[in-house]
């Protein structure tokens, strides 16, 4: 019997191919891609653990944010996912993600996220116009900025977004239910200012650019 080897295929897959799109011009205003694959998970703090989970982050020489901010340490990024949670994103498996965490598990339960969200980049110089048209956030530099995270809705999705540099560009992860939903949108979004969809790209080092200041 032929052995059967089953891929994991991204969420984008089917809505979306390379190349430019939208109005013509010299440049697109928006760049889409996909970004390197990665485990994820939520970390959320056991029941008066908080304080504990936090100490033993400091161990591993990692702030953890308790605003909405995103951090960079031990080649993994932690969001702010709300009070005493933080989404974990890293290199690998939900599996060899979660083993990587074992000093945190006495002050913290561990979901995995990996499979549950659909994550893209969007950037570009009319990136940030793109997505105002249906962010439910201010997106303005002087509202939001390298750094900075936001868990709002998007044309009625779920978001989680965060900004990695003033280019701007962005992280988004939706419900991975609602891929094609998100891409229809963006895509329609983008098209007034010319788009370019390109492949992700494999980093040998972190996945995300530190945010300022870190």
């Amino acid at each position: 019997m032929a052995e059967i080897s089953l891929a994991e295929l991204s969420p984008w897959t089917g809505l979306w191919r390379r190349g430019r799109f939208g109005t013509t011009g010299q440049q697109p205003g928006v760049v889409i891609s996909e970004p390197t694959r990665a485990g994820m998970l939520l970390l959320a703090a056991r029941k008066g653990q908080g304080t504990e989970l936090l100490k033993a982050a400091k161990g591993w020489r990692v702030e953890l944010p308790t605003s909405p901010r995103w951090v960079e340490g031990r080649n993994l990024i932690f969001l702010w996912a709300g009070p005493s949670q933080w989404l974990v994103r890293g290199p690998g498996s939900y599996a060899e993600l979660a083993a990587g965490l074992t000093d945190l598990a006495p002050y913290g339960v561990f979901i995995d996220q990996s499979h549950s969200r659909a994550t893209l980049t969007v950037g570009g110089a009319r990136a940030r116009d793109a997505l105002a048209k249906g962010f439910e956030i201010d997106l303005h530099p002087r509202a939001f900025g390298p750094g900075d995270v936001a868990l709002t809705q998007a044309v009625g999705m779920s978001a989680h977004l965060w900004q990695l540099d003033e280019a701007p560009t962005y992280t988004i992860a939706v419900p991975g239910s609602f891929a094609g939903s998100f891409w229809h949108w963006l895509s329609e979004a983008a098209a007034e200012y010319g788009y370019r969809v390109e492949d992700g790209k494999e980093d040998e080092g972190s996945m995300e650019p530190s945010p300022p200041g870190v």
